[in-house]
């Protein structure tokens, strides 16, 4: 069977609680081909597809486990071959990871929860060049200046590298969620009340905030795959 142009690389821990794999398919409008390395499913080929997304996940990029580093080597080699790869919040952070290593990565001292407002200071074939608003959730970041190759694109109030590429690959990150909409972002804060109690307090601030989505998603998805804006 034909590979679809689309692989999604789903990094979710529990699918009971983050379903990212239906986010992208809804961004896409079709149904791209999925791999979920977490469950030991083994990674394509890489380069067997044109583009690559790197989900989210409630694991954290300064604990890496060994699928993560796994996955790390598999985008080093899949970009080598050209293929066009997005990273969205932890896919975010394991692209600097991979390609930049540890000191790439951080936790962060201001995390970010809710909706809110990306600035882009660097637009490119892939990023609006307007600022664009969505939903966002992350406890760790990419660390601004690590490695000569990063590209900072965009920057929002709690994190300097919202967006980046790398060198002159097609390899781009977005720290933030563009692809959850505002009702599936409402559920995963209220569930992250009883997982991370810690943060109790930003989840609730971010639940009574106002909700800001400019549906930025299928555009991404489409400038990803090499097509028309």
């Amino acid at each position: 069977m034909k590979p679809s142009p689309l692989l999604v690389i789903d990094n979710a821990l529990d699918h009971d609680f983050y379903r990212p794999l239906g986010h992208w398919t809804a961004a896409a409008g079709f149904a791209p081909d999925c791999v979920h390395p977490v469950s030991g499913q083994a990674l394509p080929e890489p380069g067997l597809h044109r583009a690559v997304i790197l989900t989210g996940s409630e694991a954290s990029i300064c604990e890496r486990a060994p699928w993560a580093e796994a996955e790390a080597a598999w985008v080093r080699e899949a970009a080598r071959r050209g293929a066009r790869i997005l990273g969205s919040c932890w896919g975010h952070q394991l692209i600097a990871y991979a390609f930049a290593g540890p000191r790439a990565v951080r936790r962060s001292a201001t995390p970010e929860f809710g909706w809110l407002e990306v600035q882009v200071d660097c637009a490119d074939e892939l990023l609006p060049a307007a600022p664009f608003a969505c939903w966002v959730s992350h406890f760790d970041e990419v660390v601004p200046g690590c490695h000569p190759e990063l590209q900072l694109l965009a920057r929002s109030p709690g994190c300097a590298v919202q967006a980046l590429r790398w060198g002159a690959l097609a390899v781009w990150g977005v720290q933030a969620h563009p692809e959850v909409g505002p009702e599936e972002g409402a559920g995963f804060l209220r569930g992250s009340i009883s997982r991370w109690p810690a943060q109790r307090a930003d989840f609730e601030r971010a639940l009574a905030g106002p909700v800001r989505d400019s549906r930025v998603a299928p555009a991404l998805v489409k400038r990803l795959l090499g097509e028309r804006r």
